[in-house]
């Protein structure tokens, strides 16, 4: 049987989106496309007490906070200056900041169709209006150039294009502009911010091509943008143009942006993580759509590659912050895992596209367990604060932002989660997928019928499922309901993690009370029957604690285990235990685990507890000590709600892998100041953390970039009047890929009276990288020291420790 067309389909680059709207400009039906389609966002209405209160407060708080941060910081006025509206000497930071106003404008126009608010309209109209008074005549939209600053950012290059590859990431802006304007088109019908996007598309159109410019995309997301623009106007020449910018990709270029090869040579994920996931993701949809299999090829080898060596437990994925990257096979560090939320957002999209290629639920398994972990984990409780990386463990050194100057994980929340009913549902023909468990209302028409679908549960808390089947007439069709890989011993679609329980038996299956029989494919149990209104199946997976483990070849979690219940990962965070501290706690494997429900705690939590042991370190010695102790873990997502603290996923099960606390010190005890600003940042010179290395960024350090040239400072004040002798300093240099350098010199400054006065020093200021340097000093009693540092001239320096002696 020929597969049904979907006239008005649109497969967003973050959301599942299918156009509502009268009156689409297109035509004809699409060739070819994904063998499944998704049910749109708008065809499912949430009832739940998880998701539906975080779309809300995304509509009542996340928007108009990131409409005011758009005005605060120069995102608007950036076209206002384009457009001859306004004068300055300087924009924004960076050329891309021109997509946060993009990604707001898709996220309002998302949720506008959730529910409509005609202030928001009314804003969203005023905004599109200033983004095409900034347009040029034949199509161009780049603030950056369109300016004509007299001193223009370095990025943007003297001509347009010229530096795409690299830096300018006007193609990117292209992307998201297209993005955004179709999304504001299905929720309005209004065709003024389209006819922005289709006058930038013909433009490239006529500037790019195998007979026109070759230039291939430096952070791609233009190729989503275009297919989307395809879809909604069937021009086919966007098409063309979204798979001609893949093709031109590589050999030759940089692993960083994915064009040391050409795209159907790739066999593993590298470079930048959200580059990379935005590309795998529009080389599915050109694949979808124009049958090329050698794309399929392609993003099939990657993904495995993933899924087989460089997937974080949480689904984050990006294990490094040089480059915003993937790291090499099994390289998974926790504490300085970078798994930016924008990665996580990103790995959403791509695995999706993936299960509507190939309809196996080991996508939907990796799509559920980043969603649920690695995603929500990037934005507040409160909708107002955020992460850009995502890490595993901290000893207090990260803390959620009110804005960061390069906001792409800001502003791609907010478009993402008004989107997320649109990942629970898909169909081909008579066939409907249920793919997450959320309490809701859904409206699917199929051949056979229009059939809505009701599902109750109390998911992620709860294992309980139950779906009412409401045809509008008795039908065949068949249901297809995920059986997570979690509830049946599979973390992740790979060996990558394990389970150290036993092996669980079979998930039962209840129609209308009866335990039925039923066939399993891809992932998926199978009911294939004759519906009638009121029929209701159950599900009920098992919600025991798992205790989690990886292969030996990640080193970063040797000796250590992570806590799940359901798809939530867990994390043991400093607020709820002993001291505050957490990388000190040691865990058996057998130790039983308790689940209990809070509903005043941080948003309503499901909390595990269980008896561990703090690790100590005798005084003066290095044997380790423990305490029994009650540990309790909260869902990995909700930490950091709470203030700056200690954090861990993978919890040590041997002492040798936990971190015993330090017995304080002169140092650690003392007061710290700096001229270099930020309070996590001063915490660093003194929390006794070695580091591996001078460029280790496994935990906090102090540094003065972006300043050069300067003289800086840091000051110990001590809890009394201590005589001292020796000073030694570890210096934080992230060379070659940083700004941060070792100092030109350094000296020590010691309180006498209300004067600073050097110490007389009896051996050399060491200066050199990956170790302590040291300086011994005729002794001085005194309450303070300070540490001057003058930075090199062309760089700035850091600090990991400062030790007194």
């Amino acid at each position: 049987m020929q597969k049904r067309g979907y006239k008005a389909a649109v497969i967003s680059g973050l959301s599942s989106l299918m156009l509502s709207t009268s009156g689409l400009l297109m035509a004809q039906q699409l060739t070819g496309d994904y063998p499944i389609q998704p049910v749109a966002f708008t065809q499912v209405h949430l009832t739940d007490n998880f998701w539906r209160p975080r779309l809300d407060t995304n509509a009542k708080v996340t928007i108009p906070y990131i409409l005011q941060k758009c005005r605060e910081e120069g995102r608007i006025n950036n076209f206002l200056v384009a457009a001859g509206k306004k004068k300055a000497t300087k924009l924004t930071d960076f050329p891309f900041d021109d997509t946060d106003l993009y990604k707001l404008l898709e996220g309002a126009s998302y949720s506008l169709q959730e529910k409509y608010d005609a202030k928001l309209d009314r804003e969203m109209d005023t905004l599109i209006q200033i983004i095409g008074d900034a347009q040029e005549p034949d199509g161009y939209l780049y603030t950056f150039r369109t300016a004509h600053l007299a001193h223009p950012h370095e990025w943007i290059g003297t001509r347009r294009w010229e530096k795409d590859e690299e830096l300018s990431h006007e193609l990117y802006n292209c992307g998201h502009l297209y993005e955004a304007a179709v999304a504001h088109y299905a929720a309005t019908g209004k065709k003024a911010f389209l006819n922005i996007a289709i006058k930038n598309a013909d433009l490239l159109v006529k500037t790019f091509g195998p007979d026109k410019l070759h230039i291939y995309p430096g952070h791609q997301i233009v190729e989503l943008g275009l297919v989307k623009m395809y879809r909604v106007t069937g021009k086919k020449e966007y098409l063309d143009l979204a798979k001609f910018f893949l093709d031109v990709r590589g050999p030759g270029g940089d692993v960083y942006n994915q064009a040391d090869k050409k795209v159907v040579d790739q066999t593993e994920a590298e470079g930048h993580a959200v580059r990379a996931t935005y590309m795998y993701t529009g080389m599915a949809d050109v694949a979808a759509l124009t049958g090329d299999k050698s794309y399929l090829h392609a993003i099939d080898t990657i993904w495995n590659n993933v899924a087989d060596k460089k997937l974080y437990i949480t689904g984050g994925i990006g294990a490094t912050g040089n480059g915003e990257a993937f790291g090499p096979d099994y390289d998974l560090p926790n504490m300085s895992a970078y798994a930016e939320t924008c990665a996580s957002i990103a790995n959403v999209y791509w695995n999706l596209r993936m299960f509507l290629l190939h309809g196996d639920a080991k996508y939907m398994d990796v799509l559920e367990r980043t969603l649920y972990n690695g995603l929500l984990s990037g934005i507040s409780l409160s909708g107002n604060r955020f992460f850009y990386p995502n890490p595993l463990a901290s000893v207090g050194q990260h803390q959620r932002s009110a804005w960061f100057s390069c906001a792409c994980c800001i502003t791609n929340m907010t478009r993402f989660l008004p989107s997320m009913p649109g990942y629970i549902y898909a169909q081909d023909e008579d066939d409907v997928f249920v793919n997450l468990f959320v309490s809701n209302n859904a409206t699917i028409k199929l051949p056979a019928t229009e059939v809505k679908l009701t599902q109750q549960t109390d998911y992620p808390w709860q294992g309980k499922v139950s779906i009412t089947v409401d045809p509008v007439k008795s039908a065949a069709f068949a249901l297809h309901i995920r059986i997570p890989g979690w509830a049946v011993d599979k973390p992740i679609p790979s060996d990558l993690y394990s389970f150290i329980s036993t092996t669980k038996p079979a998930v039962p299956v209840y129609v209308n009370g009866k335990k039925i029989d039923y066939i399993t494919d891809k992932g998926y149990a199978v009911i294939d029957r004759t519906w009638k209104k009121g029929d209701k199946i159950t599900i009920d997976f098992p919600m025991e604690v798992e205790k989690v483990t990886t292969i030996d070849s990640v080193k970063a979690d040797k000796g250590r285990f992570a806590l799940q219940r359901g798809p939530i990962v867990y994390c043991l965070e400093g607020a709820d235990q002993q001291d505050s501290t957490v990388q000190s706690i040691v865990i058996d494997t057998n130790a039983v685990i308790n689940a209990v429900y809070k509903p005043d705690m941080l948003n309503g939590i499901t909390t595990l507890t269980t008896q561990g042991y703090i690790a100590t370190r005798e005084p003066k010695s290095d044997n380790a000590l423990t305490a029994k102790h009650t540990i309790t873990a909260i869902p990995y997502y909700s930490w950091n709600n709470r203030g700056s603290g200690e954090m861990e996923v993978w919890i040590p099960y041997t002492a040798d892998a936990a971190r015993p606390k330090p017995q304080p010190t002169i140092a650690s005890k003392a007061k710290v100041t700096s001229s270099a600003r930020g309070k996590l940042m001063t915490k660093a010179v003194n929390d006794q953390f070695e580091p591996a290395d001078s460029k280790d960024q496994s935990t906090n350090y102090l540094h003065w970039w972006p300043a050069k040239d300067t003289t800086e400072w840091v000051q110990y004040d001590f809890d009394k009047a201590y005589t001292i002798s020796e000073s030694k300093v570890y210096w934080y240099d992230d060379k070659p890929w940083g700004g941060c350098d070792l100092p030109a010199s350094w000296q020590l400054l010691y309180k006498k009276g209300d004067e600073w006065v050097p110490v007389k020093n009896t051996t050399d200021y060491e200066i050199a990288k990956d170790k302590y340097d040291s300086v011994q000093f005729e002794p001085v009693t005194t309450t303070a020291l300070r540490l001057v540092v003058q930075l090199p001239k062309n760089d700035a320096s850091g600090i990991h420790e400062w030790i007194v002696k």
